[in-house]
Order: structure tokens, then sequence, then C-alpha cells
């Protein structure tokens, strides 16, 4: 009988937090509409029309959108995984770019076929996370610091690195005098790219392969981890209280340098899907790339819920999508804000949960329902959905003061 109410607790707080990221997503969608009006009232609703069916106007563009919503999945799952274990790992662009570097390396320079250079793109992604990982729980510095400091050293480190590798820039394989970006794989090593079992005819696009369904299966297996076993728990109850973890007898130092290793192994995942698609080349540039950072808004979209952030992944793969089309009567500038502005309000929807659980607990309905009420409560004071069921070691912390 209890085992049941948990249940329908649980599943009440997962309708809120549907709830909430739908109305996000509603409200930076109504702040688009506006920006259209005031850039172009003339194409403003034109505009509108197009960000919100493009995506699926024709099997070509849904084929982009599940191309860029690849990457996105792996980033938006870095930057929710570390959030679920009391993390903040703002180095996911700096993950990101060393997976795609590991990933090229492999294929270009070690000519290795596509599931080697993937390997080699979460072993480089897992590498830079351990760093911050290791930082925190040795020397307690905040993560947040060190991870994005590392942003940039990978940036200029993989730019110059590069640089210093002929064998990987498009003028060694070419005739051609460009020299700031890596050579095309389908000249370089063409078993380095990503299979397209067939897709590419099924939907008229060179951009889809099996990349989109390697990150849908990544996403699943994260949530079981985190829900359905003993190192989820244990990762889960280090971020929520590192000392009472430490006291029921969990490595809370090891599970922290685990986190930001798994979680930077997955960005790095993120930046070998991209680049092993053979439709885009790293260019040395002194600019960070933006993927990592666009894991953030995924992130807090799903509510860090590693199922969420397929779906909301998609959700930004797919007006981003609807938002080239708006040329020419916007400029690429005013399309920049516009996707901005909708992605960056779709992912209030932490803040709009805590507003329903609040207006919820006044409600007779959640005042009958005593067990609904302590978990929206719970919520209400702090308490994440992921970190819920850390409350013994909590327990066991507040025994020890007590003696």
């Amino acid at each position: 009988m209890k085992m049941t109410k948990t249940r329908q607790t649980h599943s009440k707080r997962g309708l809120i937090s549907l709830l909430a990221s739908l109305l996000s997503i509603a409200i930076g969608l109504l702040v688009g509409f506006a920006l259209l009006n005031v850039l172009n009232a003339n194409h403003a609703v034109n505009g509108f029309g197009k960000i919100l069916t493009t995506g699926f106007a024709t099997s070509e563009k849904f084929a982009k959108v599940l191309y860029q919503a690849m990457p996105l999945i792996l980033c938006g799952l870095s930057v929710a995984f570390a959030f679920k274990t009391g993390l903040f790992n703002i180095g996911a662009a700096g993950q990101y770019t060393m997976g795609a570097f590991s990933a090229l390396a492999v294929a270009i320079a070690l000519q290795q076929p596509w599931y080697i250079a993937l390997l080699a793109a979460a072993l480089g992604g897992a590498l830079l996370g351990a760093i911050p990982g290791i930082c925190k729980a040795l020397f307690n510095v905040n993560e947040v610091i060190t991870s994005i400091m590392f942003n940039w050293i990978t940036m200029y480190a993989v730019n110059l690195t590069i640089n210093n590798m002929p064998i990987m820039l498009t003028n060694f394989w070419s005739r051609s005098s460009i020299k700031d970006r890596t050579a095309p794989l389908a000249d370089a090593n063409p078993s380095a790219m990503l299979p397209k079992g067939g897709l590419d005819t099924l939907m008229n696009s060179n951009y889809i392969n099996i990349g989109i369904f390697i990150a849908v299966l990544v996403a699943i297996i994260m949530w079981v981890v985190l829900q359905k076993t003993v190192l989820g728990y244990e990762l889960k109850a280090c971020g929520y209280n590192r000392h009472a973890s430490q006291y029921a007898g969990i490595n809370a130092k090891r599970n922290i340098v685990l986190s930001m290793v798994i979680s930077g192994a997955l960005a790095g995942l993120g930046g070998g899907l991209y680049y092993l698609s053979g439709t885009g080349q790293y260019t040395l540039v002194k600019v960070l790339l933006g993927m990592g950072f666009n894991g953030i808004p995924v992130a807090l979209l799903a509510s860090s819920n590693p199922l969420g952030v397929i779906f909301s992944a998609l959700f930004v793969s797919y007006i981003q999508v609807g938002g080239d089309a708006l040329q020419p009567h916007f400029i690429k500038e005013n399309i920049d804000i516009i996707i901005a502005s909708i992605i960056y309000l779709s992912a209030f929807a932490l803040l709009l949960k805590g507003w329903i659980a609040k207006l919820l607990l006044r409600s007779s309905t959640v005042k009958d329902n005593p067990e609904l009420a302590e978990a929206l409560g719970a919520e209400e004071s702090g308490v994440s959905e992921g970190n819920a069921d850390t409350e013994p070691p909590v327990r066991g912390a507040e025994k020890e003061d007590a003696q």
C-alpha cells in the first residue's frame, strides 16, 4: 500500500515537472513572437509559423533536426548528470571540444574506424572531466571555476595541436589551400564516418546517421544508472549531502570524481558523434563551441531527467531549424536573438516548477493528500526530484549530531 502511494506521488511530481516545462516553452515562444513583431512586424506571423512548422515540413528538414539534436542530447545529459549528483559541470564546452579532437585525431591521424574513434571521444571528455572532479574531491575547489577555465585551455590546446599536425588539415588531403580546418572524413578516412544504415535514402538527407540512436540509447542507460542502480543512489546521495553520505559509508571523494568523469565522457561523446557524421569540419577559431553551453538550457528544460533531455534537445534543435528558414526577412543576428530568447526562457522550468508546487500546496486537493503535500513541501524547501531518495543518509547525519 505504501509502495503504491509512493508511486502515485512520484507520478504526480513528474506531471508537475512536465507542466512546468510546457509552460516554459510556451513563454519562450510568446517572447520569440513578440521579438519577431518588434524586428519585422510585416513578416512576424509568417516567420513564427516557419519556426513552428519547418522542422516537419519535409523529411530532409526533419533529418536535420535529428542531426542537430544528436550532440545536444549528449551535452544536455552531461550537464543533467552532474546536476543530479549535486555538481555544476559548466565545462561541457571544453569536454565536447576534447571529444571532437580525440575522435578526429584517431580517425584521421591513426586511420581507425568510427567505433574506435567514438571510444576515444568519450575517453578524451572523461579525462578532461576528471580534473575538476579531482580538484573538487581532494581540495574542495569549486567545479564551476575549474571546469570553465579548462574550456579555454582546451580550446587553445586543441587548436595548437591540430595546427601542428599537418595530416589533420584539409590541404594535406587535397590541393586546397585551406589550412584552418580538419580534413573531410570522406577524403581522409571513410571508415570513420558513422554508418547511415539506409536512413539517408529513406529521409533524402546526408545529415542523418545512426548517431541519433546512439544518443537516445545513452540517455536511457543514464536514466537506468541514476534511478535503478546502487551507483546512481550513491552518486545522488553524495551530491545532496557529502558529509552525510560519508557517515553512511559511501566513498564521497570517489563518487565526486566518478560523476565528473561520466559527465565529461558524455560531452566528449557528443563531440565525437557530431564530427564523425562527416558533414562538418572542426575549424581553428578562437571561439568556444556553443554546443556545450546549449546543454545547460536543455538540461534545465528537462528538469535534469535523462529521458526528458531527449525531448528537450529535440525541441531546441527543432526551433533552430525553423529559425534558419526565417531568412531573408530576418537577418542571421536577429534570428540568433529570437532563438536564444526562446531557448533560455524555456529553461525556466525549474523556477516554474517551484511556483506550481507552491500553488498546489495551497489547494484543497493537495491538502487532502499528505504524501503529495510532503513531497511538494520538500521540493519547495530546496530538495530536488533526483535527490529526494537520499533522505536516509541525512537522517544518519542528524543522528551523529545528536550524539
